[in-house]
């Protein structure tokens, strides 16, 4: 019995490649972090109050939370076994409905395998069209597909519409990214992880000639050059000379485990999960930026091939350490109404600590950064918005919670 706890507890740490997995470089030197985000709060946001949203609902490792852009109140909960099931947004709702079961075919041999993403198309409502993240083997590989909504039943997927948009080969299991979602610039984004291992033994975040350790930006609305897709042409390495990947929006990431866009800003939110500090981080990716990874890890070097230079590199506006969590899980900037001390706040998470904060950043610098709620009972695995901008959280107990504003007793 204390041999299947210690088994269970390690595959935890693992999962996101939150623990140093084959190595165990150290950094030798370091980097000091901004100044202009030391010293701010760490208080706990008393108003703020996490429950269960759906109390009759369980899943099997939920890992996304998503709603179509169609006015139906529905809510897609994405399950890593290769399952997307819906129902109706409603507190007591009792059942849902299998949208699309891939189960037989999604390979999950490592915890950060499986079913991962799933984003709607912005004209979803008219064309149907859906697509998801998810990897498969033999040989060991990330797959981005777009599927269509069943013209008979708008609760089921049809499984005859499947069409591969991007395939990439992964060398290892762990890794993978897994989000997408379209901008607000129509373009879908998707985040890769640099393969795996530990400490990019293939150098892939810094390697331009590889899509791995990346965000890429792709249209899927106009395919050219015998693709799936085609390339935006402001993309910043269109055309080059280099055999750079024309669909590389940013790189030098390690596993960017969940973006987002803030609807207000248009800044694009990224979360970046550590090594061996961990060093876990939070970047405003912006297009053509080098995020550092494996030269820096967060503020620190990484103790990279050759020396280690900051020029060039964009360093996270924030990051943490292992006391406060092991592996960060992204989220959203909070523009919803039912809290209002929250709004215009990067709300994220760890997985493996369970803590939730609640950030503010000018622009410039980070001005806060609260605890909302500290329990370590909860492996929060992703952040969603409901059609209101309200958050929940999907967590590995198999439940989903949401983010409420503590009521008052008089």
């Amino acid at each position: 019995m204390r041999i299947k706890k210690i088994f269970i507890a390690i595959a935890v740490l693992n999962f996101l490649g939150a623990i140093s997995e084959l190595d165990s470089l150290k950094a030798d030197e370091v980097a000091m972090p901004p100044q202009n985000n030391q010293n701010v709060s760490s208080d706990k946001l008393t108003s703020v109050q996490v429950e269960v949203a759906f109390p009759n609902l369980t899943f099997d490792r939920p890992v996304d939370f998503e709603v179509p852009p169609d006015g139906s109140h529905r809510v897609f909960i994405v399950q890593q076994p290769g399952t997307i099931s819906v129902f109706k947004n409603m507190p007591n709702i009792k059942t849902t409905i299998p949208f699309l079961d891939i189960s037989g075919e999604v390979f999950c041999g490592h915890m950060e395998e499986g079913l991962l993403g799933l984003a709607f198309h912005p004209r979803f409502k008219k064309n149907g069209y859906f697509y998801v993240y998810y990897t498969l083997n033999h040989p060991r590989r990330s797959i981005v597909a777009r599927y269509r909504v069943s013209a008979s039943n708008s609760n089921q997927a049809d499984r005859n519409s499947k069409k591969v948009i991007l395939e990439v080969r992964q060398p290892y299991g762990n890794h993978k990214g897994g989000r997408i979602a379209f901008g607000p610039d129509g373009y879908l984004y998707i985040a890769l992880g640099d393969g795996g291992s530990g400490g990019d033994p293939h150098g892939n975040g810094q390697n331009r000639k590889t899509l791995l350790g990346k965000i890429l930006r792709i249209d899927v609305d106009h395919p050219a050059n015998w693709k799936n897709y085609g390339i935006p042409v402001d993309n910043p390495f269109v055309e080059n000379k280099l055999g750079y990947r024309d669909e590389i929006f940013a790189y030098g990431f390690r596993n960017p485990w969940r973006f987002s866009f803030d609807p207000l800003t248009g800044w694009l939110w990224a979360a970046d999960v550590g090594q061996d500090k961990p060093n876990e981080e939070i970047d405003i990716v912006t297009k053509g930026k080098n995020y550092g990874w494996n030269i820096m890890e967060g503020w620190e070097c990484f103790k990279p091939p050759v020396g280690c230079h900051r020029g060039g590199l964009e360093l996270p506006i924030w990051q943490y350490t292992n006391n406060m969590g092991r592996s960060i899980t992204g989220g959203f900037v909070y523009r919803g109404k039912e809290i209002s001390g929250l709004d215009g706040k990067y709300i994220y998470g760890d997985f493996v600590s369970g803590r939730i904060w609640a950030l503010e950043y000018d622009g410039k610098k980070v001005v806060s950064n609260v605890l909302i709620s500290h329990d370590s009972g909860r492996n929060i695995s992703s952040f969603g918005i409901d059609e209101n901008n309200e958050i929940y959280f999907c967590a590995f107990d198999g439940r989903i919670y949401k983010l409420k504003r503590i009521q008052k007793v008089n």
